[in-house]
């Protein structure tokens, strides 16, 4: 896509479109009423060691970056007479990070731009269990910054410039503070984890493009 650069200039710059990441999190707590709040989700997965093979695809508008799939719908696999509300939870949160970790194969495949680190924001980027459990997955830091509402921080930064409280806008960068999640003790099992979760993929697929 093209976008600009600090300064201004012409840029282009790589996206992925995952219909449904966080929405996931916000259709357990209002759709089926199983979380009060969405930060309720970090301690849930805590109390756990695993999602005790449970794979949740939130296909739930279908499926977009990298299988683009409009047909796919959520599906969930592994249940047993032992899954818990809190595996259900844990299933869609490892979910946005290895969606996530789909998108930047591709990317990094394709585009051949080495891949040393994520930087985050956004309302799920709070949950610390995520950011870490993220880092794991993709084997690489996750900086999180301080204020994680970036879109509007950055029209304040844009405004500050145009004002003069920045000289620039590596000035106004330069004012971030970042907090760093690094890969851990759970990274083994996160990306063990991945094939499972491709495996769960093909299944929605599969049901999605089988005619009837």
């Amino acid at each position: 896509m093209l976008a600009c650069d600090a300064a201004g200039q012409p840029a282009y710059a790589l996206e992925g479109a995952i219909f449904i990441a966080g929405a996931a999190v916000q259709w357990l707590r209002d759709g089926l009423g199983v979380l009060g709040t969405a930060a309720e989700s970090e301690r849930l997965a805590r109390e756990i060691p695993s999602t005790g093979g449970v794979y949740f695809v939130p296909a739930l508008a279908g499926l977009g970056a990298p299988h683009w799939e409009p047909a796919a719908r959520g599906t969930i696999v592994g249940l047993t007479q032992g899954t818990s509300v809190s595996h259900l939870v844990r299933a869609a949160l490892e979910a946005m990070a290895y969606g996530t970790a789909d998108v930047i194969a591709l990317m990094t495949g394709r585009s051949g731009a080495p891949f040393s680190v994520l930087r985050v924001d956004g309302g799920a980027s709070a949950n610390d269990w995520l950011m870490q459990f993220q880092a794991d997955v993709l084997n690489v830091p996750v900086e999180r910054p301080a204020m994680i509402e970036s879109t509007a921080l950055g029209a304040a930064g844009l405004a500050g410039i145009a004002a003069g409280t920045w000289r620039s806008a590596d000035e106004f960068l330069a004012t971030r503070d970042y907090r760093r999640f690094t890969p851990g003790e759970g990274a083994g099992a996160a990306r063990e984890g991945a094939r499972e979760w491709n495996r769960a993929v093909k299944t929605a697929l599969h049901w999605a493009r089988t005619p009837v």
